[in-house]
C-alpha cells in the first residue's frame, strides 16, 4: 500500500473494489468514476499489477498514466483498451479508440513502436469487423511520431482497411483517411493517399462515398492547382454529380472549402458550372446546402460572373417550392451586397429582399431582417428603410405571436442601424405598443427590448422616450397594463440612473404598491427589491431606500395576501443587508 494512506483508508478502497465486481450496473458505474481514487491509494506498482488487468473503462484515457508511474508506464493502459476496441457496441468502441489516442499522445517513439503499433496491427487483422473499424481511428495519431519504415507499414495497413470486404470498415477508413493524409509527405499523398481515396470514392456504398468529400479537400490542400487538375478532377466531377443525393448534399455543404483549395483557375473553368448544377439540384436538401454557400463561393468570382451565373440562380431560389431552401437563401443573400456594390444591389438584390420579406414562411422573413446590416452598409439606411420598413412593420403585427416575438429580438439591431431620429419616428410607437400585447411572452420580450434599446441609445434617450410612456401605463384601468408597467420598471431600472429612478419611477411604484390586485402588489415588492439592491451601494441610493422603499415594504409586510407578505419581507431583508454591507 502507498505509505501516504493510513489503515483507515483500506476499507473504503476494498468497498470500491467490490463495487467494481458488483452485478448492479449503477454501483459499477459509480465505482468506475472513482477509479483514480483506487489507483492513488494502491500506488503505482499495485495499480499496474492488480488494477489495470481488472479494468475495462474509458476512464483510462483521462490522464490515468499519472497513477501508474507516469508516462513511461502509460503503455500498460493499452491492454484493457484494446479489448474494449473490439466489442459490439459502437459507442464503447469509439470511446475506447478515443482513449487509446489520448494515451498515445504521452508515449515515446520507442513505446509507440514497441506497444502501440502491434496493437494497431492486431486490431487491423482482427477476425471481426468491429476491431478493424476501431483500428482505422488509430493510424493518424502516431503516424508523424514513428520511423519511415514503420510509416510504410502503417500506409500498407490502412490501404488494406480501405479495401476491406465489410462496408462498415470501409466507412471508418473513409472517415479517418483525411487526418491521416494531412500527415503524408507529398510523394506519399500521390502514391498511397490517392490510391486509397480513389478506391473509396468509387465505392458502391453511398455512406462510404459521402465521407470521401473531406478526403478530397485534404488531398487538394497538399497539391498544387495543376496537380489537382491532373490527379483528382475526374473524381471531383463524379462526386458533385453523384447519383446519391446524400453525397451531393455533403459536397454542397463543403463547396466553399473545396473551391478555396483547388485554385482560381479550376474554380472558373469547372466549379462555377458544378455549383450552378447544385443550386438547381432535384433534391431540396442539396439546394438548401448549396444556398448556404452562396456568399462564400461568390467571393472567389468576378462581379460580372456573379451577375451572369449566380444571381439568376438566386432569383430562381427565391421562388423555390421548399421553404427551407428559401430560408437558407434569405440567411445568405445579403452577403452578395458588398460584392456587387450599391448600384447592382439596388437593381438586382433589393427586389429579391422585398420578395423574401413577404414570404409566407416566418423564418424566411426573419433571416432577411437579421442580416440587414450588410445591405445597409452598401445602399444606405434611407433607401433600405423606404423599401424594407413597411415589410418589417407588417411582420411586427403578424397574427402569429412567435413571429412578433422574433421581430422584437431584432429591433435593437435595427435601432443601431437606423439611428435615434429615424427609429423614434418609425418604430418608437411600435415598440411601446408591444407592452400592451395580449400574449404574455410578447409583453415580456417587449420589456427586455426596451432595456436593450436603452443600452443602444443611452439613458437620456430612455428618459424622454421610454420612461414617460411606461409610467403612463401605470394609470391604465386594465390591470395587465399596470402589471406590465411594474415588470418593465423591474427590467429597465438597472440600466437607468438614480436621478431618473428617484423621480416618476419610484412614485409610480409606491402608488401601485396599494393596487387592488395582489399580483401587482407583490410584483411591486420584487421591483423595489431590485431598486434597493441596484442603487443601495451609494449614499444617495441608501437615502432613497430609507425614505421611500423601506416604508413601502414595511406597509406591505402586513398585507392580507400571503404572497405579498412573502416578497415584501424578502425585499426588506435584501434592503437591510445592503445598508449593513455599506
Amino acid at each position: 500500500m502507498d505509505p501516504g494512506f493510513s489503515v483507515d483508508d483500506i476499507a473504503p478502497i476494498a468497498i470500491l473494489m467490490d463495487e467494481l465486481r458488483s452485478e448492479d450496473v449503477q454501483l459499477r458505474l459509480n465505482a468506475i468514476h472513482r477509479i483514480s481514487t483506487i489507483a492513488l491509494a494502491l500506488g503505482p506498482q499495485r495499480a499496474r499489477d492488480e488494477l489495470i488487468p481488472f479494468l475495462r473503462t474509458e476512464e483510462l484515457g483521462r490522464n490515468f498514466e499519472e497513477y501508474i508511474g507516469g508516462n513511461e508506464s502509460a503503455h500498460i493502459l493499452l491492454g484493457p483498451l484494446e479489448n474494449l476496441s473490439a466489442v459490439e457496441e459502437t459507442l464503447v468502441r469509439d470511446k475506447a479508440a478515443e482513449s487509446i489516442t489520448k494515451v498515445a499522445s504521452v508515449l515515446s517513439q520507442a513505446q509507440i513502436e514497441q506497444y502501440y503499433i502491434p496493437l494497431v496491427q492486431r486490431l487491423s487483422n482482427g477476425e471481426w469487423f468491429t476491431s478493424r473499424t476501431s483500428a482505422c481511428a488509430l493510424y493518424h495519431p502516431v503516424y508523424g511520431k514513428v520511423a519511415s519504415q514503420v510509416q510504410d507499414e502503417l500506409r500498407r495497413g490502412f490501404a488494406a482497411l480501405g479495401s476491406d470486404d465489410t462496408p462498415m470498415v470501409r466507412r471508418a477508413a473513409a472517415k479517418w483517411l483525411a487526418p491521416l493524409v494531412k500527415q503524408f509527405s507529398k510523394p506519399h499523398v500521390l502514391s498511397d493517399g490517392l490510391t486509397i481515396y480513389r478506391r473509396l470514392q468509387s465505392d458502391d456504398q453511398d455512406s462510404v462515398r459521402l465521407l470521401t468529400v473531406e478526403v478530397l479537400i485534404a488531398i487538394a490542400q497538399q497539391l498544387t492547382p495543376i496537380e489537382v487538375k491532373e490527379q483528382v478532377l475526374k473524381q471531383t466531377r463524379q462526386t458533385i454529380s453523384d447519383k446519391s443525393w446524400r453525397v451531393r448534399y455533403t459536397v454542397a455543404s463543403h463547396f466553399n472549402e473545396l473551391a478555396e483549395t483547388v485554385g482560381q483557375e479550376l474554380v472558373r473553368e469547372e466549379l462555377i458550372g458544378h455549383y450552378v448544377q447544385l443550386l438547381k439540384d432535384n433534391e431540396a436538401e442539396v439546394r438548401t446546402a448549396a444556398a448556404g454557400q452562396i456568399p462564400g463561393f461568390a467571393k472567389l468570382l468576378e462581379k460580372e460572373v456573379i451577375l451572369a451565373r449566380i444571381v439568376p440562380c438566386v432569383r430562381e431560389l427565391c421562388q423555390d417550392t421548399s421553404q427551407y431552401v428559401r430560408a437558407a437563401l434569405a440567411n445568405q443573400i445579403s452577403g452578395l451586397a458588398p460584392l456587387l456594390g450599391r448600384d447592382a444591389t439596388i437593381e438586382h438584390l433589393l427586389p429579391l429582399f422585398l420578395h423574401l420579406l413577404k414570404d409566407e414562411f416566418p423564418e424566411v422573413r426573419l433571416n432577411i431582417i437579421s442580416k440587414l446590416e450588410q445591405v445597409n452598409a452598401v445602399i444606405g439606411i434611407e433607401l433600405l428603410s423606404e423599401s424594407l420598413l413597411p415589410a418589417i412593420v407588417e411582420l411586427a403585427e403578424d397574427k402569429s405571436w412567435r413571429v412578433r416575438q422574433a421581430i422584437i429580438e431584432y429591433i435593437p439591431l435595427l435601432a443601431n442601424q437606423l439611428g435615434k431620429p429615424f427609429f423614434d419616428e418609425q418604430l418608437g410607437n411600435l415598440c411601446m405598443s408591444w407592452l400592451g400585447d395580449t400574449v404574455y411572452s410578447i409583453r415580456e420580450a417587449a420589456t427586455i427590448n426596451l432595456k436593450k434599446l436603452t443600452e443602444v441609445f443611452g439613458v437620456e434617450w430612455a428618459k424622454v422616450q421610454i420612461v414617460p410612456k411606461v409610467v403612463g401605463m401605470g394609470q391604465h384601468p386594465n390591470y395587465l397594463y399596470r402589471m406590465t408597467t411594474v415588470q418593465a420598471i423591474t427590467v429597465i431600472a438597472p440600466s437607468l440612473t438614480l436621478d431618473i429612478v428617484g423621480g416618476d419611477i419610484i412614485d409610480t411604484l409606491l402608488q401601485l404598491a396599494n393596487d387592488p390586485i395582489p399580483n401587482i402588489r407583490f410584483n411591486v415588492a420584487k421591483a423595489l427589491e431590485v431598486l434597493a439592491t441596484t442603487f443601495g451601494g451609494t449614499a444617495e441610493g441608501r437615502l432613497l431606500t430609507q425614505q421611500k422603499i423601506v416604508p413601502a415594504l414595511d406597509s406591505q409586510k402586513n398585507d392580507q395576501d400571503a404572497d405579498v407578505r412573502f416578497f415584501s419581507s424578502r425585499a426588506l431583508q435584501k434592503a437591510h443587508a445592503m445598508e449593513v454591507g455599506a
